[in-house]
């Protein structure tokens, strides 16, 4: 937050202790968000509120010239580097750009420029303001051989082996004509495009990891991990802006011709540029990039706008930490201030529970936001948001709101501090989040109205109950008419013929063909059965397991946690997740209505001999001669759990064709492979034939 103390007019014959005391109160607050925002990566504050401390401070000083600091943060840029990687001094500095914020801004930079170039004819070079980290790149006789981040502007980080695993950056540069530069330093952004982003996300949330807040913090971060693994796994993209140094030199007379020489050489560039012939063209283009920006494959934060002739830029020259011949033209900030008025809780179809705030409605980049989501209990006591706060909503990409400040300073009385609700909002099933869980659910799955479809479809799937036939459409169909409240209504279904001759393209065929497949999933094995329940952490080898341990549901109902602790591939989580389960009033009712179909239970035949008890294996590869479903009930049937990763504890690796990444990690692992030909003379040596 930025401190009160800094905003309003500076008094006029303030004395001298006075104004510089308050440049150093500036001076050490951007100092911080500096190092924030350069060196580790983390922006404590936004571009907005730091350019507006920037620019008070800046005013300050052109007030009181004689008085500026020597250390100010209007003569350089950014921070040091962190000590973890070789520190580089630039050959040329790496200068930021100054900002304008508005048409007046705009045209004001214009006339400076005007009056450096007094007669001369003035053309504008206009790209997009990439939103990710700047960096440098040297290449010897079209050798990529070092890439360094902006630093300080004087020296930055080496970060070559990472800068080397970006795809669509050149490592060796080609051209048509076979020119190749002896010596070229060519700088640019290195940043996450959006669709990247998305995946990369969505890969962190099902591997239960942290969320990157936005691309910037991801790029930056993933440049800046020690081990150039991490990079690579990560979807970055290197954007060229400029040229710093060539040798000899291209002979190009513009900045928009210097762009596309780039990219003959291999380099990607901004999705945008144009050559604009007036300031007002400019301004143009300006609205034009703002009402597209959602369309952008990148984020942008603004255009930048130079002079396009490369000699007059040599003429304009530069300020002490910026180029007179260039300046950012910046977006207006896509937030407001809003107070929320209450936060409930939303129940989804997995049951997760998710925090909702809602807001005092508020107009946002065009958009009128009323609520947004805080994610999970974490994220609410993180940002410790209570009801009536004073909230910063962003819309991040301009599409999704966001809390991204909360204004404690401004409470006036002490507010309630938001607890996770005890019970479901929905179902009154008790929530619960396991220790070291980031994620609340609601226990009830088998009742609960807003789990219905999930838990119905899973019920229906082939590897539990295997209901042919009873898809999206038919479940909806039956919900509309109100015949399934839950997963214990399939089986009544029958009573209801007439009903569901009455559906829309559902015939008698179709009708009865349904009822056949509901009669025969009443032949079941407890294991299938156990699964279908969707018990959290309980999947099919699980579930097979737990057959093997407890003859009845029955029995697995009653169990307590060390008794479930004692069947191979349940651990203690897994365990509470059971209990919790079996002790949800609701999950009963519906169970117990379950149990009152006459289903036929399959003996569930264990084999006497059980020689991979409790060991890990994984299948990797395609198998030629049985599907990979064949090969995991042979293993489950030995007592082996199947795997979907390597790790230490896993005891074999079964490698078909083209096996890759796994059977490169079991080699490193040192783990025991076996090929095919050999898994299966393994199996029939243990009695387990490839035909069953």
């Amino acid at each position: 937050m930025i401190p009160a103390f800094l905003y309003g007019d500076f008094m006029v014959g303030q004395d001298t202790a006075q104004i510089v005391s308050q440049m150093r109160k500036f001076i050490q607050l951007l100092a911080q968000h500096n190092h924030a925002y350069y060196v580790m990566d983390q922006p404590t504050i936004t571009d907005h509120e730091y350019d507006q401390l920037f620019h008070q401070l800046k005013d300050l000083e052109q007030q009181y010239p004689d008085l500026m600091q020597s250390d100010t943060p209007t003569q350089v840029v950014g921070g040091k580097a962190l000590a973890k990687f070789t520190n580089v001094v630039h050959a040329v500095p790496m200068l930021s750009l100054g900002n304008v914020f508005n048409r007046d801004d705009l045209y004001a930079f214009a006339r400076r420029v005007e009056e450096r170039l007094p007669g001369q004819t003035i053309h504008y070079d206009v790209e997009l303001k990439l939103d990710g980290l700047a960096v440098s790149l040297w290449y010897e006789q079209g050798t990529l051989i070092r890439g360094v981040t902006r630093g300080d502007g004087e020296s930055g980080e080496d970060i070559t082996q990472n800068i080397k695993t970006i795809r669509n950056l050149p490592k060796q540069l080609h051209t048509q004509d076979g020119v190749i530069p002896q010596l070229l330093e060519v700088r640019g952004e290195v940043l996450i495009p959006k669709s990247g982003f998305e995946r990369l996300n969505a890969l962190h949330e099902r591997k239960g990891e942290k969320l990157f807040a936005n691309p910037r913090n991801a790029a930056a971060g993933s440049l800046r991990q020690l081990d150039p693994e991490i990079a690579a796994s990560r979807p970055l993209a290197f954007y060229a802006y400029s040229v710093a140094q060539c040798e000899p030199n291209h002979g190009l007379d513009t900045m928009h011709a210097t762009l596309q020489w780039l990219t003959t050489l291999g380099f990607q560039i901004a999705e945008r540029q144009y050559v604009c012939h007036s300031i007002e063209e400019v301004q143009a283009r300006y609205e034009e990039i703002q009402q597209e920006r959602a369309d952008l494959a990148v984020e942008i934060d603004g255009m930048v706008i130079k002079v396009d002739d490369l000699k007059q830029q040599k003429q304009l020259g530069f300020l002490s930490r910026e180029p007179r011949f260039a300046t950012a033209y910046k977006f207006p900030a896509v937030a407001a201030l809003t107070k929320v008025i209450q936060i409930d809780w939303q129940v989804g179809r997995t049951g997760t529970l998710t925090p909702v705030a809602r807001l005092e409605p508020v107009l946002v980049g065009g958009v009128t936001v009323s609520n947004v989501t805080l994610h999970n209990i974490g994220e609410i006591y993180r940002l410790d948001i209570r009801i009536g706060d004073t909230v910063s909503v962003y819309r991040t990409g301009d599409v999704i709101p966001k809390v991204e400040r909360v204004w404690h300073d401004l409470r006036v009385e002490p507010l309630t501090q938001v607890t996770l609700p005890e019970h479901c909002p929905i179902c009154e099933s008790p929530v619960v989040m396991p220790e070291g869980e980031a994620l609340a659910r609601c226990s009830g799955g088998l009742y609960c109205s807003a789990q219905r479809v999930e838990a119905i479809r899973h019920f229906v799937s082939r590897k539990a109950m295997d209901i042919e036939g009873l898809g999206d459409r038919w479940v909806e169909s039956l919900l509309h008419l109100d015949l399934l409240k839950d997963v214990s209504d399939i089986y009544q279904l029958h009573q209801h013929q007439s009903a569901l001759l009455q559906l829309d393209k559902m015939g008698e065929k179709s009708v009865q063909n349904l009822l056949d497949a509901i009669e025969k999933s009443k032949t079941i094995t407890l294991a299938r059965f156990i699964y279908a329940l969707g018990i959290r952490g309980v999947g099919e080898t699980t579930a097979r397991m737990l057959a093997n341990t407890f003859p009845s549901i029955e029995h697995l109902r009653q169990a307590d946690i060390d008794a479930l602790k004692k069947t191979p591939d349940v651990g203690h989580i897994t365990a509470e997740w059971i209990i919790d389960f079996f002790q949800a009033k609701h999950n009963i009712e519906v169970l117990d209505k379950l149990l009152a179909v006459d289903f036929v239970w399959e003996q569930h035949t264990v084999s006497s001999q059980q020689p991979l008890n409790g060991e890990s294996w994984v299948l990797t590869g395609t198998l030629s001669t049985l599907t990979r479903e064949q090969a995991t009930h042979m293993l489950q049937a030995l007592g082996a759990r199947v795997s979907g990763s390597i790790s230490s504890k896993t005891k074999c690796l079964v490698a078909g064709e083209k096996a890759g990444s796994k059977l490169e990690k079991a080699k490193k692992l040192e783990l025991q492979i076996l090929s095919e030909d050999e898994f299966i003379a393994f199996m029939q040596s243990h009695g387990q034939s490839i035909d069953g």
